[in-house]
């Protein structure tokens, strides 16, 4: 039924409606459906204006669910409550549309009081009702409950794709990935938004590998391809290092026509970046018809991360030029590119410049970059009176930025200081730990680096393995320090030892300056045999030949060995080594490093993997 004629006035304020609705009730129309769903849509912007939603609802002569069910999912959970309150009082029945729409927001206790609402009603074998109910108990992270009800309360009338889907994702989201994954793998359909929730469910969880996995199954089944799905397979290459998986998804997306969005072309710039290879990463850029802000950042940060101040400076201005006005993580990226090279005096001009030219007001990460950028170049004094004048405490980034830099340059006092406090601040995080230990150690302070130690075994603190992934030929392989497990393992390690024969006699000479024992130095010398990164070039060599590019991940950073080791390496065997460490990248070719062995100066970044947008 259409709305009798009225004359509209625009309803932007309270007042507005007010006079709108005097004119509806002289005219007699302020009953008709129509125009009370438009009084009540208004009413549905701001919990402030539920009490005279309250009393219009109240004096409706024919209320129905259709005209609360709007409000509902406006409103926050308390006032929803409270009209649902004032529906059951009319009294007026609920209808199955009524609670799917308060339940999403609903705290446990009120989540609680609806499902019982739900059984009173009989609307659990509803599968609208009955999954928003599941998603309701994975919000309030109780995944027993909605476990419970999806196991007992179903029924095969009632479990939908969506009710799987539901507690696939709702499981991901609270950690329970191979809980998930069961679930998932005993779907009866599944639908791309299943498929999503599975892949991007273990790319949060950081388990690429088995993303793709997934990703790869999904392929086979033919289904529609899908934007959402292709960045979260994209970010699952991003976080394994895998460039050929990368480049072969990027032409899945390609030749499948999935519209390249912002997301997904950010995504890919970024998965570029991250795997090593800036110049592709460029390419895409450049052949974006639009470019948003994001996708500038992330461009800009994939240059810094690379050791290419003088590019990302350059795009900065280009960004400029084209009108897009910078942001927070701007700032950050370009302070990052004058950081990795040692640019001083470029960090302290664009800091000022971009604050005071587009108003930025500088937040905590930006002065951890001024620390950083200070304690990199050894400027401890300055390093300090940043975190002295800053507007705020300093947080555990902006302190491990000058802790990181003690450490490098030998400021026993001041790192001793600092790194106490940082580990009180992050007491679960191993990485303090070995820094500090690594500070004393290197000043012969044996006892304290006992004190460390036991310290960590007090709190159950254990150090993080050095891990590192190199793909070849497609295939990724993951290398623990100190373990190898591998079908080739004989002939691994027969060429890491090679590999280190040979580069001796080229000058390379063992820094066992970060080997935390205080035993022989021949021991020291064996032991960085067995880091992650020589194991997997060692078996990168084995599958590459003279020219080739191998590219390696690691989790941690790259230590003073093989910092100087992999440089002598890709001389010796005639290979460019890109390795991609916690805090930036290293491009290794004909005995030299991208980094002009500016990379272990400070390390803001030193426990935290770089971000580029």
């Amino acid at each position: 039924m259409s709305a009798p004629s009225v004359t509209p006035i625009p309803i932007t304020t309270i007042y507005e409606l007010k006079q709108h609705h005097s004119q509806l009730v002289r005219l007699g129309l302020a009953s008709h459906p129509a125009h009370a769903r438009r009084l009540l849509a208004f009413l549905a912007r701001d919990p402030a204006g539920l009490p005279y939603a309250a009393r219009l609802l109240a004096h409706h002569p024919d209320p129905h669910p259709a005209l609360f069910n709007p409000l509902f999912a406006s409103l926050p959970p308390r006032h929803a409550a409270a009209l649902l309150s004032l529906m059951l009082s009319l009294p007026l029945r609920p209808d199955h549309f009524t609670l799917p729409r308060i339940l999403p927001a609903a705290p446990l206790p009120l989540a609680v009081q609806l499902h019982a609402l739900l059984l009173k009603l009989n609307f659990h074998s509803h599968a609208h009702s009955f999954n928003a109910l599941l998603a309701a108990y994975h919000a309030n992270g109780r995944a027993d409950l909605a476990f419970r009800l999806f196991v007992g309360g179903g029924s095969s009338a009632v479990l939908d794709v969506v009710s799987w889907t539901t507690m696939v994702g709702g499981l991901c989201r609270l950690g329970h990935v191979d809980d998930a994954r069961e679930l998932f793998d005993g779907m009866p359909e599944r639908n791309l938004i299943s498929w999503n929730a599975m892949i991007s469910g273990y790319v949060k969880a950081g388990r690429f590998l088995d993303a793709l996995e997934v990703f790869d199954q999904m392929r086979v089944t033919g289904l529609e391809r899908n934007g959402f799905v292709a960045a979260s397979a994209v970010v699952a290459c991003t976080g394994a290092g895998a460039l050929a998986r990368g480049r072969e998804v990027h032409r899945w997306v390609e030749q499948s026509g999935i519209q390249m969005d912002e997301k997904l072309a950010t995504a890919v710039v970024d998965m570029y970046c991250k795997c090593g290879s800036v110049e592709e990463a460029w390419r895409v850029f450049q052949g974006l018809p639009t470019k948003g802000l994001t996708s500038w950042n992330c461009m800009i940060g994939g240059l810094a991360v690379h050791g290419r101040c003088k590019e990302a400076i350059e795009l900065f201005h280009q960004m400029e030029r084209e009108d897009v006005a910078p942001d927070d993580v701007t700032l950050v990226n370009v302070l990052t590119a004058c950081a990795h090279t040692g640019n001083v005096s470029g960090g302290r001009h664009y800091f000022d410049y971009i604050v005071q030219r587009y108003g930025i007001e500088p937040k905590m990460e930006h002065y951890g970059c001024m620390v950083d950028l200070f304690g990199r170049a050894g400027l401890l004094d300055e390093a300090k009176k940043v975190i002295d004048d800053m507007p705020m405490e300093p947080d555990i980034g902006v302190l491990g930025a000058l802790f990181g830099a003690c450490k490098i340059h030998r400021d026993l006092d001041l790192g001793e200081a600092i790194g106490w406090r940082v580990i009180e601040l992050d007491p679960q995080n191993s990485g303090r730990y070995v820094l500090l230990a690594n500070l004393l150690a290197s000043a012969g302070r044996w006892g304290d680096v006992a004190r460390v130690r036991q310290l960590m075994d007090e709190r159950n603190v254990s150090k993080e393995a050095g891990r590192s992934v190199i793909e070849i030929d497609s295939e990724v392989c993951e290398f623990q320090c100190g373990t190898l497990r591998h079908p080739e393992e004989k002939e691994i390690f027969a060429m890491a030892k090679d590999m280190m024969r040979k580069i001796g006699l080229e000058g390379y000479a063992p820094d066992t300056s970060d080997v935390l024992h205080d035993v022989a130095e021949e021991a020291k010398e064996a032991s960085l045999l067995y880091h992650s990164e020589k194991l997997a070039i060692a078996f990168g060599l084995l599958r590459t030949r003279p020219g080739d590019t191998m590219r390696v991940t690691k989790n941690l950073r790259v230590c003073r060995d093989c910092h100087e080791a992999t440089k002598l390496i890709s001389r010796v065997f005639e290979r460019e080594i890109v390795v991609r460490d916690r805090n930036r990248f290293h491009h290794f070719r004909d005995g030299a490093c991208s980094c002009n062995d500016y990379w272990g100066k400070g390390g803001m970044n030193s426990t935290k993997e770089f971000g580029l947008y």
